[in-house]
């Protein structure tokens, strides 16, 4: 009797403690791209319970007891995420979205080196904006990419034209015909079609920026003598998306952008919409604007196609549309008269399609096919003159990539044409056609496990310059988790045009064309080093991140624009000009506060005399505080120090300012952005316009011009 009773209660035991062994199922995916992650590490807390998901995004965890337990999930890359979970629950699948840690950078996929390897550890050194931080910009300048630009360390957006406000890129001190512009790899302006380029591309579709400074020549050829740009834009994600941004100003902009995407089992498509609206400004009250009248439209859809699992097809078709006008604001309004006549008219039309095919043929082994077409007229209408032409240019590509653990390497080569046909409204008449050749190989060697070598040479043939070799190279070491250092340099050229931030001031007015029988390109040599250091401070309640960049660059051959007479003629320099400095970046971050300071020093000098417009020194700033999906409050600071104009005389140095604040509820978010909100522009130094009225001449642009903007908006995400 005894023995039965015993033998139940040991059965009874048995069954209460296997009934108390629960399963969950869990899938992991990103807040960011809705995607499935593979590899995402799960376990129960305090126990030795635990998996990791599989190429589905699925984990099961088993034989987990009754009552509160705490479930943990890390990976690398996203910030770890710990649930309490009541056991036994009738739901046995529990969904998780892990959101991307702004702190880790090994997980950033990076398309402008064609590399494989985690960002922090290639030895090409690459800064990235985020989509968060994309995001935030986005709020202040829902219009155009400049904001995106102009905070970043050593890059400087001058402003050219007093009237279309056209803005162009300065890396290291550089003009901006040295910095390559590229839209997920492909070249998006050059030449003609460089002029009011940063003024027409909205960055709501953008998924991230990628900007590698000094020599880029090895794969991306002539240009990128100072660096490149790169717009990655978004791709569709497993759900649904739609984002609607609307945007107002104080100074009566108003913008609209839309973007949607959406994934099939065989088909995706993203399409993406801005219309801008914006009132003549007139913010210093000389009579001539300030911020001219634009009216733009551009859409640009996406399809993809995915024959199988390792197989991506994509073609994109973009256009853009814009009329911007600028000056007497009498004119503007429609009130012309014999002392009030100038004006600066722009209209542009964009039109492009870009095709792409990947094919990750093996884990080992790739394929890349890229071919794009475009087309750009524009309009240059002053009161005497009229400079009008269009630009028909191709792009193709093809690449073949081999990785393995220690090694990869990249094969390719391009074919690069441009026609420039110029509307017979001169006499002169500078119509040009060229294409060039090129053929490209990198290695990337990690040949210690602290050490890792990337080399490479690319050989170009231009039908009207001639050949150029140009080989790069650059090392990384690591010396331990906290400390890694980056030292590299290359060769690198620039095909002249008549295209140049001088010639834009002109209007292009009286410039002559180029005689290739007698010019040389510009070429240049360039250095870059760098050290890195990443600790946490406090008891590890603060992460630090420092970062120290050196640069040289020596140009030569530069253009240089000079008066004879009437007319402006290029000329090749004869002497060198040659680009020193450095740049410095602290990052400090404490729970929800983040701040961003930078410093940087441009020495750039021909003959000892200093680039016009160019300040010497650069002093920024950034202090965040955000919770995510709640709050995202923001206070900056920039320092400019005095530059010289083109006559050689000294402007003052100023401070901006600026504040911004979103609030997010679920998937609506409201801000408001107050730039630049010490009102500081160049009227307050010096007048903008020379006389007389009705034929002005205009000051170099050294300081904003705008002053002051409120902007206000809603961002809905569906």
């Amino acid at each position: 009797m005894i023995k039965n009773l015993i033998i139940i209660l040991f059965i009874g035991l048995f069954v209460n403690t296997t009934l108390a062994q629960n399963t969950l199922q869990v899938k992991v995916i990103s807040e960011e791209s809705k995607e499935t992650i593979f590899g995402v590490n799960i376990l129960v807390k305090n126990t030795t319970i635990g998996s990791t998901t599989d190429f589905d995004g699925l984990a099961t965890i088993k034989n987990i007891k009754d009552g509160m337990q705490t479930i943990v999930i890390s990976y690398v890359g996203f910030e770890i995420v710990s649930k309490k979970i009541i056991f036994p629950r009738t739901n046995s699948l529990l969904i998780i979205q892990l959101h991307e840690d702004k702190e880790s950078l090994d997980a950033i996929v990076i398309q402008s080196t064609r590399s494989k390897r985690s960002i922090a550890k290639i030895p090409t050194r690459i800064e990235v904006v985020g989509a968060e931080e994309l995001g935030e910009k986005a709020i202040m300048n829902s219009a155009n990419i400049a904001m995106v630009l102009r905070e970043s360390t050593g890059i400087q957006m001058q402003q050219t034209s007093a009237n279309s406000a056209n803005q162009s890129i300065r890396i290291q001190g550089l003009d901006g015909r040295f910095t390559q512009l590229l839209k997920d790899g492909f070249p998006l302006f050059g030449g003609f079609s460089s002029g009011l380029s940063i003024m027409q591309i909205p960055p709501l579709d953008l998924q991230q920026v990628e900007i590698i400074k000094g020599s880029s020549s090895t794969l991306y050829g002539g240009g990128a003598i100072a660096g490149l740009v790169n717009l990655i834009s978004k791709r569709p994600k497993e759900e649904q998306e739609l984002d609607i941004m609307l945007d107002y100003t104080s100074r009566n902009g108003k913008t609209g952008n839309v973007f949607y995407s959406n994934k099939f089992i065989k088909f995706g498509l993203t399409l993406y919409s801005s219309a801008n609206f914006q009132k003549i400004a007139d913010v210093n009250d000389d009579h001539f604007s300030d911020i001219p009248k634009v009216r733009s439209f551009s859409i640009n859809p996406s399809f993809f196609y995915y024959p199988n699992e390792n197989e991506t097809w994509r073609l994109s078709l973009n256009t853009s549309i814009e009329n911007r006008i600028g000056g007497d604001v009498d004119v503007i309004n429609g009130k012309p008269s014999v002392n009030h006549r100038f004006f600066e008219e722009n209209k542009s039309e964009r039109y492009a399609t870009q095709l792409t095919y990947n094919n990750d043929i093996s884990e080992n082994k790739s394929f890349n096919f890229k071919n794009s077409l475009s087309y750009f007229k524009r309009d240059l209408l002053l009161p005497d003159f009229q400079f009008l032409g269009a630009q028909f240019a191709t792009f193709t590509e093809a690449t073949y990539n081999l990785y393995n653990e220690n090694s990869d390497w990249v094969f390719g080569g391009n074919i690069i044409s441009e026609n420039f046909k110029e509307d017979e409204t001169t006499t002169i008449d500078r119509s040009y056609s060229q294409f060039t050749v090129g053929g490209f190989a990198q290695n990337t060697w990690k040949f210690k496990d602290i050490m890792t070598l990337e080399s490479g040479l690319r050989i170009d043939y231009n039908n009207n310059y001639g050949t150029f070799i140009l080989p790069r190279t650059s090392l990384f070491i690591e010396f331990n988790n906290e400390i890694s250092s980056r030292i590299g340099g290359g060769l690198g050229y620039k095909i002249p045009t008549i295209f140049t931030e001088d010639a834009e001031l002109r209007s292009y007015e009286n410039v002559l064309p180029i005689n290739t029988n007698n010019f040389k390109a510009e070429t240049s040599i360039g250095l870059n080093a760098d050290v890195n250091y990443k600790k946490k401070i406090f008891n590890d309640n603060v992460s630090l991140s420092f970062n120290q960049l050196f640069f040289y660059t020596k140009l030569e051959n530069s253009l240089i624009l000079e008066e004879k007479g009437a007319e402006y003629e290029f000329i090749n320099a004869n002497k060198p000009l040659n680009s020193v400095g450095f740049e410095t970046n602290l990052k400090l971050k404490y729970k929800d506060f983040v701040l961003f300071t930078n410093y940087a020093f441009n020495d750039v000098k021909m003959e000892k005399n200093q680039k016009a417009l160019t300040p010497k020194h650069s002093f920024g700033g950034v202090l965040m505080y955000e919770v995510h999906d709640a709050w995202r409050i923001g206070y900056e600071a920039y320092y400019k120090s005095s530059q010289f104009r083109n006559n050689r005389t000294e402007t003052p140095n100023y401070w901006t300012m600026g504040f911004m604040v979103m609030k997010t509820f679920k998937n609506i978010s409201l801000y408001a952005n107050f730039e630049n909100f010490t009102d500081t522009k160049q009227q307050n130094y010096q007048s903008m316009i020379e006389a007389p009225h009705n034929n002005p001449t205009f000051t170099d642009i050294w300081a904003p011009t705008d002053g002051f903007i409120f902007n206000t908006g809603i961002l809905i995400k569906l």
